[in-house]
């Protein structure tokens, strides 16, 4: 999910909302190559045993993370079904549960898969087509802003155009039941992109997919899932139902924000078909190897599979996009050393899950924690420790070096540069400010080489990326890759990953952080600076006190920022909220932050006519007190910008 996820962002990120998950990499030609293996099953078998059990339990000690599960397929074949950690630590009264075969985890946004897998079955049995507008399968009016109709294919891609919306993700089990049709029809998210053009993660566009699935199908869409997928695929034990069932609540993983915090209530996804899956590790396995062909009993024909595997838009939908990783129908595309990966991630606010296939290897490996760790991190350093090493160790790369820098390089990182918006983003709703916030930062390193902020080593510092094609970067001495789209000579896109984009930010948006701090710290030294500044007039031999007509306005303005200061509790209470998945505050803690950041705006009115009436008083040291007017009415007029291009008083709070 999220973003952290997140929010159950996943893929990025994060999931925080602004979170970028496993962000961008790179797509390679299929690797020839095969897994390097000892020479028997069971001789391979007992080395990634081995190999796990020798990695997986330092990570999560280090890492602050209570409980993991992991599986790995190979040829057709479950190799490796492993639980680490505790289930459940234990109190006083009741001994730790340690994670074993039938524990279950979230899986987060992985679930987006196993929707994405319900809709090429309907599109293989011929009830649905990829191209189909989307208005066709559904009953009630889906608002939108351009002519392109919205398809399935555009829904399984990431860019039907929908903004990000937060509010009512993730709840607990105590919350109103929300139906699919009521969370996917009720107050939707706004379009911002015309459709197939703009990658932008979007948990909605999925909800969409699993609704029609229903409409399609006939069925719900927890039913359709169970029959049409789980039991086919041998998954027995997963479940999509919101809360589980009271026996598969005794086998389900508490979630944990750290080792040693108090458990986090199960959490309820809306809409679920985004991430609302529970599922064992051998449960994953069996999904992998269905994914991958496997099995008695396929969940879908061969041609499908390659179908739902390959690129699924070109650029003809992208531009220049194209040249980097796309989505496919589910799907991130991404390679490890020159091996085609498959990959999706899930994160909730304690769960965080990775599933990586191998089409080309017949290979994939899942891995899901109970807990974020200590770490901002510290969840996607563990998965990535899995899922590196477990390419490193049986699918080493082929030994190709990152090839010499374009002769245009320096021209092309120096049009790059610069400060960018990501396209999973909300607009039309106070959280605008809080994408605003987010920029990502392409930095012009010097010879050709760029770097960007969100794309980082283990460390956390940026990469270098060199460009290998006209507009493509490739990490030096690495996979990822980054594609910009540029028309007629300017950069108006830039490729994160399959299902981020980054945007240029405009001037005046990239102005917004340093506007706001710069004004808030004005209003802060105001608000301290004028009763102290009032006393000191009072006990001054020879001054008298101020008239009411000057001391009026002066007050007006100290009122105006003791309301902005008012403002930081209801604001903090919704920001912590979204930064920890929590649930929405109620509306009237952000009306009551809106009122008084709008009474706040309004001292750029008495602080105005402060200055002027400084200007124009005979005082010896007017000029002090008109430089000291003037900069607190430049703290009232910021605070004005930063409220506008940051949305907050926007009337909507369907965020």
């Amino acid at each position: 999910m999220c973003i952290r996820s997140p929010p159950p962002c996943s893929a990025p990120p994060p999931c925080s909302p602004f979170c970028l998950g496993a962000a961008a990499r790179n797509i390679a030609a299929p690797a020839a190559s095969s897994v390097v293996a000892p020479a028997s099953e069971s001789a391979f078998e007992e080395d990634v045993a081995a190999w796990l059990d020798g990695m997986v339990p330092p990570a999560l000690e280090r890492e602050g993370i209570v409980g993991a599960t992991v599986s790995v397929v190979l040829d057709g074949e479950i190799v490796a079904e492993r639980g680490y950690g505790y289930a459940e630590v234990g109190d006083d009264e009741t001994d730790p549960r340690p994670v074993d075969g039938s524990t279950l985890f979230r899986i987060g946004s992985i679930s987006k898969v196993v929707t994405a897998t319900a809709v090429m079955q309907l599109v293989e049995q011929g009830s649905l087509d990829l191209d189909d507008p989307i208005q066709d399968h559904l009953d009630f009016d889906l608002p939108v802003s351009f002519e392109t109709p919205v398809t399935v294919r555009h829904l399984l891609t990431h860019s039907a155009g929908f903004e990000d919306e937060l509010a009512g993700l993730i709840t607990s089990p105590d919350s109103p039941t929300v139906s699919l049709r009521d969370a996917v029809s009720i107050d939707p998210p706004e379009q911002i992109f015309e459709p197939g053009t703009t990658p932008a993660y979007s948990n909605y566009s999925n909800g969409l997919a699993g609704y029609i699935v229903e409409r399609v199908s006939g069925e719900p869409f927890e039913q359709y899932v169970e029959e049409h997928v789980f039991e086919p695929a041998g998954m027995d034990t997963a479940s999509v139902t919101q809360p589980l069932a009271a026996e598969d609540q005794q086998r389900m993983s508490a979630g944990y924000r750290f080792a040693g915090s108090d458990p986090v209530p199960f959490e309820v996804v809306s809409p679920a078909p985004a991430g609302a899956v529970s599922a064992t590790s051998s449960d994953m396995a069996r999904f992998m190897l269905a994914q991958l062909g496997a099995g008695d009993r396929p969940l879908l024909e061969e041609a499908s599979l390659e179908r739902m595997h390959a690129p699924a838009l070109d650029s003809d939908d992208l531009g220049g996009l194209a040249a980097g990783p796309r989505m496919t129908l589910g799907f991130f595309e991404d390679a490890r050393g020159g091996h085609r990966v498959l990959s999706h991630a899930g994160d909730l606010t304690a769960f965080h899950a990775q599933l990586e296939l191998y089409p080309d290897d017949g290979a994939g490996i899942f891995i899901s924690l109970n807990s974020s760790g200590v770490r901002d991190d510290s969840s996607t350093a563990v998965r990535e420790l899995v899922a590196a090493g477990f390419a490193d160790r049986y699918l080493p790369a082929d030994g190709e070096e990152t090839p010499a820098a374009l002769p245009e390089a320096a021209d092309h990182a120096a049009a790059i540069a610069g400060t960018y918006q990501l396209s999973r983003r909300g607009e039309s709703t106070f959280i605008r400010a809080f994408f605003i916030a987010s920029a990502v930062a392409v930095t012009d390193r010097g010879e050709g080489v760029v770097s960007v902020s969100a794309i980082t080593d283990a460390a956390g510092q940026p990469v270098d990326l060199v460009e290998v094609e006209p507009w493509v970067w490739r990490e030096v001495g690495g996979d990822r890759v980054v594609a910009a789209d540029v028309r007629d000579g300017e950069v108006v896109a830039v490729g994160l990953s399959p299902a981020f984009t980054l945007q240029p930010m405009p001037a005046h948006r990239a102005a917004f952080p340093l506007v706001a701090l710069a004004s808030a710290l004005i209003i802060v030294a105001f608000l301290a600076a004028l009763p102290i500044a009032a006393l000191a007039r009072r006990v001054s031999r020879g001054r008298r006190a101020s008239s009411l007509r000057t001391a009026a306005p002066a007050w007006a303005a100290w009122l105006a920022a003791a309301c902005a200061a008012a403002s930081v509790a209801p604001w903090s209470a919704v920001a912590q909220a979204l930064l920890t998945d929590g649930p929405a505050p109620a509306e009237a803690v952000i009306r009551t932050g809106q009122v008084l950041l709008a009474l706040a705006a309004l001292g750029v009115v008495p602080a105005a006519w402060r200055a002027v009436a400084a200007a124009r008083s005979g005082a010896r040291w007017r000029w002090l007190s008109v430089l000291s007017w003037t900069v607190v009415t430049l703290g009232f007029a910021g605070l004005g910008f930063a409220l506008v291009v940051g949305g907050a008083l926007q009337p909507s709070l369907s965020y």
